[in-house]
């Protein structure tokens, strides 16, 4: 059901990423989760593969991505799950990556990420690291996978966002923070505005190819994402989710029939988050909420041409 425009969904914020895909068959689809060795990306990855999903985990760390993959066919019986690096701060990565997937392509889970790097940091082509890895490599990756999805009944795109993107729009004149003094949180926050912005663009560059592309926020969850802010939580006990939780929003995106034509769009808790102009003082409100400028399509645009440079 809608209310006045906005998405609403029977699940609330303790749904688990089962709960939301109960009944769901996804026989016959195949998905990509990134960083899905990892955090919520185990728990995505693993109830994608109990609803019969054939399942590739794109990973950094292939060794540990293997040892997940192995756990997840014992748990799940489902045999269809592969393993494939992944390093989303390297364009070649991305690149060979893109380049070796010759498979039509259902669900592509934008997972990967990382959080508060205490140091700025750059890869090769000098480009914040945060805004490197939770953007610009999925950017690329989905861009160069979309041939892949095009045409493919119900593809969907699910990146995870983070209710940090209200800490900051994305400075276009100083993405890199070459000029101002680098922070963490901005940075982070900018990189999953970015995030936000390119579901945005999407909407309405790839719809008559049927693919919709969402993002999210999985609330807060104890899981190595916090490794740089000492594990710690600053959320009240009462929003905080388990894993199987945290994974409970990508999954609704990934697969409910409800959903289905859907594009553009920013969730948190299984349920559409409402657009403000300010930052809430009160965490509940901020949490349930998203900034107007993650929303803007001229600055979608603009992130678009920016980032489609950035990958040629």
């Amino acid at each position: 059901m809608t209310m006045s425009g906005r998405i609403v969904t029977p699940f609330g914020p303790q749904a688990t990423a089962d709960e939301v895909s109960d009944g769901i068959s996804l026989a016959g689809k195949r998905a990509i989760v990134t960083g899905g060795a990892s955090g919520i990306g185990i728990e995505t990855s693993k109830t994608l593969a109990a609803r019969g999903a054939a399942v590739t985990l794109a990973v950094r760390n292939v060794q540990a991505g293997t040892e997940v993959a192995d756990r997840i066919r014992f748990e799940t019986g489902n045999d269809n799950i592969d393993v494939r690096e992944l390093e989303l701060t390297d364009l070649r990565s991305v690149r060979r990556f893109v380049e070796g997937w010759n498979e039509p392509l259902h669900l592509l889970i934008n997972n990967a990420g990382v959080m508060a790097i205490p140091e700025r940091t750059v890869n090769d082509d000098s480009w914040e690291g945060q805004f490197a890895t939770n953007f610009l490599g999925h950017f690329a990756l989905t861009v160069g996978l979309r041939p892949s999805m095009a045409g493919v009944d119900g593809a969907r795109v699910v990146s995870v966002s983070s209710s940090a993107h209200l800490f900051s729009p994305i400075v276009f004149d100083d993405i890199n923070f070459r000029f101002r003094p680098y922070d963490p949180l901005q940075a982070y926050g900018q990189s999953k505005t970015a995030v936000i912005l390119f579901g945005v663009g999407a909407s309405h560059r790839w719809s008559d190819d049927g693919i919709t592309v969402n993002s999210l926020n999985p609330g807060a969850i104890a899981t190595p994402l916090q490794r740089h802010t000492g594990g710690k939580l600053a959320t009240p006990l009462n929003l905080q989710k388990t894993p199987a939780q945290g994974a409970a929003t990508t999954v609704l995106l990934a697969t409910s029939p409800q959903l289905k034509g859907v594009s553009g769009r920013y969730f948190n808790d299984n349920q559409e988050a409402t657009p403000v102009d300010h930052r809430p003082s009160d965490v509940t409100e901020l949490v349930n909420s998203v900034a107007e400028y993650a929303l803007d399509i001229d600055a979608a645009d603009r992130l678009w041409d920016l980032a489609g440079r950035a990958i040629r």
